[in-house]
């Protein structure tokens, strides 16, 4: 063999590993982005199917805004009718920003930066619609109560001293498993994300 073909068989075979190490690692990106996706899909189920029992109940207590007799449970029912259309909302559009970013597009550094703010937006949703739980608990139930039995709940029932204690413990524990759930989530897409560091 002379040295041309072997300088020409060198550089070939040179060639052919760059083009696998790129083939490679597109391959590696595209698992990587979608192991990452994948972390967010059980979750946005359960957010959608939430979103629309909420939406549902939301239109419900539209329509029957009107035995709403009193400011007070006007503006319980207002408070709720808002509730119960805007945070499903806003929580999946958190989540689908999160989802969809993009792994491949940006480097390691850049991808990690988008991801931080995305999961820190979508953990202090989750927190301020954990406290915003804790207000609709006060005003769901005279708006149910005036819609389903035509009762003022405000005007002298001991309801109020069953419902809050029960409602509100049970509250505190699924709020605290649900978060739980999504730091356990964002935790585990991020670990996906820096084994690209690697």
């Amino acid at each position: 063999m002379e040295l041309k073909e072997l300088e020409s068989l060198w550089s070939e075979m040179s060639q052919e590993l760059e083009s696998q190490k790129k083939l490679t690692k597109e391959i590696i990106m595209n698992m990587t982005q979608e192991r990452y996706s994948n972390k967010f899909k059980k979750i946005s189920t359960y957010e959608s199917i939430g979103a629309v029992v909420c939406i549902i109940a939301g239109v419900y207590i539209l329509t029957k805004f009107s035995l709403l007799d009193t400011w007070y449970l006007q503006g319980c029912g207002l408070f709720t009718i808002v509730f119960l259309f805007l945070l499903p909302v806003l929580t999946l559009n958190s989540l689908r920003r999160i989802q969809k970013l993009n792994v491949a597009d940006k480097n390691f550094k850049d991808t990690l930066v988008s991801f931080t703010k995305a999961k820190k937006q979508l953990l202090y949703l989750q927190r301020f619609g954990i406290y915003m739980s804790f207000i609709l608990m006060f005003t769901i139930l005279p708006v149910a109560s005036k819609i389903s039995s035509g009762k003022d709940l405000f005007l002298g029932t001991k309801l109020w001293y069953v419902y809050l204690p029960i409602m509100a413990v049970f509250l505190f524990f699924f709020t605290r498993w649900g978060y739980g759930c999504y730091k356990s989530i964002t935790n585990s897409a991020e670990n996906i994300l820096k084994e690209l560091e690697e």
